[in-house]
């Protein structure tokens, strides 16, 4: 095996900042916790909110409106809104390819507009070796649509496997990519990607995992967002002066909560999820052990958005059908309950359900809001890189604030490779992020500034101050040193703060292709006049 490391990039679907054992969270992760305690926790990394841009961003080094991802899947109009990875752009799968690794993926892609016909924005179009997982956005776990092996849909290999369960298959196949790997290809390293859907809903989850979680949320999400700040400060994570949030104004206390029994079995489900994650992440880290690759393989854990707060509404089939993330039946010809129905017991095939805001709320601790804001309950996601090789400071954290373009920047230092300024005879946008090599040995306490924008959300943070707004309302500005929860908006008293900051976020919006809101809405009206 060459002396250049494996490289592994973990991502997962929907899970707040502090659900996970080592960043304060109930679920059972001792896979993950075994990480983090020989390896290193990033207290303020961030990702950009949403599945797709974050995927894309992730994958190139580039802000997701320089891929074509300017919001999801779906063609929004202009160049950068188009849905699909665009050809001005690289991803670490291509690049490594040109520098004699091998790449593999099982999981969610999520960034191509056509999932049901081969086409070049497909994995294996864009530097896989192979692939194995669902094109579109999300799932039934048990039986889901657009799945995919290398360019073969391959949906009845789970129709006819009464034990199929997606996130076993993730783990499944990244497990089997390994093996293949050394016997076939002992000279080269390897890159691997694995995009588990878990915890995205629908809530799915077998019943011996459900079981395991039993009582743990009995005291409701107030005392155990409390519970989780102690957890997290103990850490290291949070410093003790920052206040925790108020709960969502729009949710009620736990004591006046309505169903608590189907309350409880929403965070039951959510949490099996995870924790058969993680699980499946221990055949993994097993598997390197066992083949001699442990050593020299350098692994990245990392969530593509805060908690998820959609309350998804009965009836709701018909649209998920047709997207390919969902199913009008089980594989036992049983019709699917879509939408968050308090009568029906989620977890099983036949239920398609999501554990809502309130939940959202505590997995978010201590931060506001969820996925599709830019407030940290939106972006801020826990960042896991563990190297035997390399990491001697173990068990530490890093509060060096970093951005999913780092990951392509410290992989390409990593592994020696170049990025390039054509890629088959294309021009490409210049790489974004910044290398977090430096910070892995110390805290470098940068201050450049960071970006975000989604459906007109929007953030630029720099030093210790953030600019943030939630689209359509006004910016706020916060001292991250001393107010991370972002409870004290300043921008009141500091107006020549926000005048530069936000003059600094046009500027990055314009080079970055950030089409205001107000005209995308605009543009899509205007279609849809001219379609009737």
């Amino acid at each position: 095996m060459s002396n250049r490391p494996n490289i592994i990039v973990i991502l997962n679907d929907d899970m707040g900042y502090s659900d996970i054992g080592c960043y304060g969270g109930e679920v059972d992760t001792p896979n993950l916790n075994s990480l983090a305690d020989n390896g290193i926790r990033f207290a303020q990394f961030y990702n950009t909110a949403r599945c797709s841009p974050t995927r894309a961003s992730l994958l190139t080094g580039l802000h997701p409106h320089q891929t074509g991802i300017g919001v999801l899947i779906n063609d929004d109009g202009p160049e950068g809104y188009a849905g699909n990875l665009n050809g001005r752009c690289v991803t670490i799968a291509e690049v490594l390819r040109d520098n004699d690794y091998r790449n593999y993926m099982s999981g969610k892609w999520h960034v191509a507009t056509n999932t049901k016909t081969v086409n070049d924005t497909w994995p294996i179009q864009r530097g896989f070796d192979r692939f194995y997982g669902i094109l579109a956005g999300a799932a039934n776990y048990f039986y889901p649509g657009t799945l995919t092996r290398d360019n073969e849909n391959v949906e009845h290999e789970a129709l006819n496997d009464d034990r199929y369960y997606f996130t076993d298959a993730i783990s499944e196949y990244a497990v089997q990519f390994i093996k293949e790997h050394v016997q076939q290809h002992p000279d080269k390293p390897f890159f691997q990607y694995v995009a588990y859907t878990a915890p995205h809903w629908p809530l799915h989850a077998h019943e011996e995992d459900i079981a395991k979680y039993k009582g743990r949320f009995d005291e409701g999400w107030d005392r155990l967002r409390e519970e989780r700040l102690k957890r997290m400060i103990a850490m290291g994570l949070i410093d003790e002066s920052w206040k925790l949030t108020e709960r969502d104004p729009e949710q009620p206390r736990w004591e006046d909560a309505e169903d608590k029994a189907w309350q409880l079995r929403r965070m039951e489900v959510y949490a099996a999820q995870i924790d058969r994650m993680d699980q499946g992440i221990g055949t993994i880290l097993q598997t390197l052990k066992d083949t001699g690759q442990w050593e020299n393989t350098i692994i990245f854990f990392l969530a593509d958005n805060g908690g998820c707060a959609e309350e998804l509404a009965p009836g709701s089939g018909a649209a998920r059908v047709n997207k390919g993330i969902g199913r009008e039946r089980t594989k036992r010809n049983e019709l699917v309950s879509f939408g968050n129905r308090r009568d029906i017991t989620p977890g099983a095939e036949n239920t398609y359900q999501s554990y809502g805001a309130a939940w959202a709320n505590l997995s978010n601790t201590p931060f506001r809001l969820y996925k599709h804001w830019v407030h940290e309950g939106g972006i801020a996601t826990p960042l896991i890189v563990h190297w035997p090789e390399s990491i001697n400071d173990k068990g530490v954290i890093r509060h060096t604030p970093g951005q999913l373009t780092d990951i392509m920047a410290t992989i390409l230092e990593i592994t020696g490779a170049s990025y390039p300024a054509t890629y088959k005879g294309r021009q490409i946008v210049p790489l974004e992020g910044n290398s977090l090599v430096t910070v892995m040995d110390r805290d470098t306490r940068e201050n450049r500034p960071l970006f975000w924008e989604h459906e007109g959300n929007a953030a630029v943070r720099t030093g210790n101050w953030k600019l943030v707004k939630k689209y359509p309302g006004s910016w706020e500005l916060y001292d991250m040193e001393k107010d991370r929860t972002e409870t004290n908006d300043l921008s009141g008293e500091y107006p020549d703060i926000v005048a530069e900051l936000s003059k600094q976020y046009e500027i990055w919006a314009d080079r970055s292709g950030v089409i205001p809101r107000e005209k995308i809405v605009a543009l899509k009206e205007r279609e849809r006049r001219i379609e009737k």
